[in-house]
Parts: structure tokens; C-alpha cells; sequence
């Protein structure tokens, strides 16, 4: 029998609002048991201080520099992780030898694919020390190495749960081509068709242009539900500013950094059209993207904060209608919309652990097959 470890995967993404755990046991292949899941989110100051980060980091050349705030804030981070697994496993009646390795993801402060350099803020050695499990982290590099984007990571995991998504009769049926969708901060979609054929790549901007625009205004951290954007217009003019960027024109597929895209100015449309516009942009990126597909997909099944914002779903339902595609939310399809690419990294952890590949050619554009990951013992 296959081997099974119990693995927790730790995700703080491009909205940078806190840390998603989950708790999962898997053989890194195609059997996967999901145990729970939690959230620790970021004070305002600690989020404060990663904007800053990213500021620093636009001036590292090389992977080991922490410039700036950025080595104290590495350290921080990382102890807010040993935190957050602390409070994880008492929440869930656990004890550090329950858990066989975790998969650290850090916090992403510079992404340039171009110029095979991502950085990626989390001491995994620190992080060990601290909870007594087994880290691998550090998961992007070596895809990189061999030619690769670094990103998206995800969809070794998303065929995973492809090839196992529950059958019951209250829930919809997904159809082949399947596309999973996750709408972060960027947002990224992976395609399995019936022969098991895998394509990957991040699909444009998420909820990080509308968290942006909602942050400019002093209107908090995001637009909750959506509601803004649905008492707003799309701004045709603003929306094809976006839409007729090279990303989307040309004919190469790349990952994207949170400075690729910039919000409006901020008088330049009012906040809830430029809410709206910036939701139907998310909804848009998608479609577009899934043109480049071997088949149009039949089901999009979306996870990632983005599919509470209403504005976003509904945009996207329409656009995907236009090809005859249906729009299901992840936990319709019984799976975890909030924790699925904490998931992965726990996933992906043990993936690492048995040398399997993390990322393929027609996931990041990589020579060949990758492993990847860093693993630290306790």
C-alpha cells in the first residue's frame, strides 16, 4: 500500500489578508482526504508593513537579498505562521507528531518570469524550529531553473481533484473539459480534459485591482460581496485598457507579478463603476485566457475569495455562457472554495518529500517535469 502523510499547507497570496492553513492526508498522488482547514488573517499594521515589502523588494537582483524592512519582516512573518499552526492544531486536538511535513509557501514580494527571478519571504529552517514538523518550502525555484514561470503552482493539486470530484445527487455535474479557477489576488486556471491532458497558466488580475481601488478610496481592504461593483457600470473604455494588454494579445502564456497591472486614477471613473469594471475585467481575464486551451471548457469551477464577489461571478456566468460553459462555485462541487491552495501546498509538500514532478511543461513552460521544495527537518 501506498504511503499517506498527514500534511498541512500554509498559503498567504497576492491579497495578502492572512494566512489559510489546511490539514490533509495524501500518498502526493491521486488520493487526496481534506481534515480541516482555518484562517489567521493580518493586522492592518502587519499588512501595512508587507505593502512596504513589496516596495523593497523591487530593487533585490538576487534571490538572497533582503533589502530594506524585508529581513525583519521575513523573520515576523515567519513566526506569525508558527502561530497560526499552533492555534491550527489545538483548534483540531493535535500535536506536532501528528503532522508529517508542512508545506510553506511564504509571502511572494517580487515575481519577474522573465528574468528567472521570484522571491518568496519565509524562513522554513525558523518556521521548523518553532512548530517540530518537517518543512519544505521554497517551491518555485527550481521549475525556474529548468525554464519554467514558477507559476502556477497549483495545478498538480487541481488534477488531483479533478480525477476525484464527489458524485452526489444534490450536486451539479461537472463536464468534461473542466477548467478550475482560482481568483486570488491573480488569478489562475487549470484545464484537465477526459484523457487526463493537463494546461496551466495565471489568467490576469484577480481581486488585487479591486482591493487597490477600494484602499485608494479608504474604503477598507475590499469590496465585501461585491456590493460596490453591483451599483456600478463597466467602463467600456477602461475595460478594454485592460484587456488589450500584451498579457492577453500575445501569444505566449506567462505568470504574472502584482506590478503588472496598475489601478485607475482615482478620479477617472466613479468608485463603484471603477469597482465594476475592474470585477468584469477579473470575469473577463478568464475567458479570454481559457482561448488558449486545447478544447473550450464546459464547466469552470471556482474557488479563491474572488467568488464572493457577486459582481465578479456574474460577469463571469454571462461570459462563460457565451461559449456554452456553466460557472460553479468550488464548495457546490463539494470541494473548499477558502482553502484550496492551502491544500496544495500541503499537497505539493509531499510531492516534493517523494520526488514527484510539482510543475510540467504545459502547466509553466518548464523543459521537463520538476520536483522542487526545500525540505528543513525539525
Amino acid at each position: 500500500m501506498t504511503a499517506l502523510y498527514h500534511a498541512v499547507g500554509l498559503m498567504s497570496g497576492t491579497s495578502m489578508d492572512g494566512i489559510d492553513l489546511a490539514l490533509i492526508r495524501t500518498d502526493g498522488e491521486r488520493f487526496v482526504e481534506r481534515l480541516g482547514s482555518g484562517n489567521m488573517a493580518y493586522s492592518g499594521a502587519f499588512r501595512a508593513r508587507l505593502q512596504q515589502g513589496l516596495t523593497d523588494a523591487r530593487a533585490i537582483t538576487q534571490r538572497d537579498e533582503r533589502n530594506g524592512i524585508l529581513k525583519q519582516l521575513e523573520h515576523d512573518l515567519t513566526l506569525l505562521h508558527a502561530v497560526a499552526v499552533q492555534d491550527f492544531l489545538f483548534a483540531n486536538g493535535l500535536q506536532a507528531q501528528d503532522v508529517d511535513v508542512i508545506g510553506f509557501h511564504g509571502q511572494t514580494v517580487l515575481h519577474r518570469p522573465d528574468e528567472a527571478l521570484t522571491v518568496q519571504i519565509g524562513d522554513g529552517a525558523l518556521l521548523a524550529r518553532e512548530t517540530g514538523i518537517d518543512v519544505v518550502y521554497d517551491m518555485r525555484a527550481q521549475d525556474m531553473r529548468y525554464g519554467g514561470q514558477g507559476a502556477p503552482l497549483i495545478p498538480a493539486y487541481h488534477a488531483a481533484l479533478a480525477y476525484n470530484l464527489p458524485e452526489k445527487p444534490q450536486m451539479p455535474v461537472v463536464q468534461m473539459p473542466v477548467v478550475l479557477v482560482n481568483i486570488g489576488g491573480i488569478s489562475n486556471l487549470t484545464y484537465i480534459d477526459e484523457e487526463g491532458r493537463l494546461a496551466a497558466f495565471d489568467s490576469g488580475p484577480g481581486n488585487m485591482l479591486i482591493d487597490q481601488w477600494m484602499e485608494l478610496h479608504e474604503l477598507g481592504h475590499f469590496d465585501a460581496g461585491g456590493a460596490v461593483a453591483m451599483t456600478g457600470q463597466t467602463n467600456a473604455a477602461l475595460a478594454a485598457h485592460y484587456l488589450d494588454h500584451v498579457f492577453f494579445t500575445g501569444n505566449q502564456r506567462r505568470s504574472l507579478d502584482r506590478g503588472d497591472f496598475t489601478i485607475p486614477e482615482k478620479n477617472s471613473v466613479s468608485v463603484a463603476d471603477g469597482a465594476r469594471t475592474l470585477a468584469y475585467v477579473a470575469a473577463a481575464s478568464i475567458v479570454r485566457s481559457a482561448a488558449y486551451l486545447p478544447q473550450k471548457p464546459r464547466t469552470y469551477v471556482v474557488s479563491g475569495g474572488g467568488r464572493k464577489n457577486a459582481a465578479i461571478m456574474t460577469e463571469l456566468k454571462n461570459l462563460a455562457a457565451t461559449g456554452g460553459a456553466v460557472v460553479i462555485d468550488a464548495d457546490e462541487a463539494g470541494l473548499d472554495g477558502d482553502s484550496m491552495e492551502a491544500e496544495a501546498w500541503g499537497y505539493l509538500a509531499v510531492r516534493s518529500l517523494k520526488n514527484l514532478p510539482l510543475t510540467y511543461p504545459t502547466t509553466t513552460g518548464c523543459r521537463q517535469p520538476v520536483s522542487g521544495g526545500v525540505l528543513v527537518k525539525a
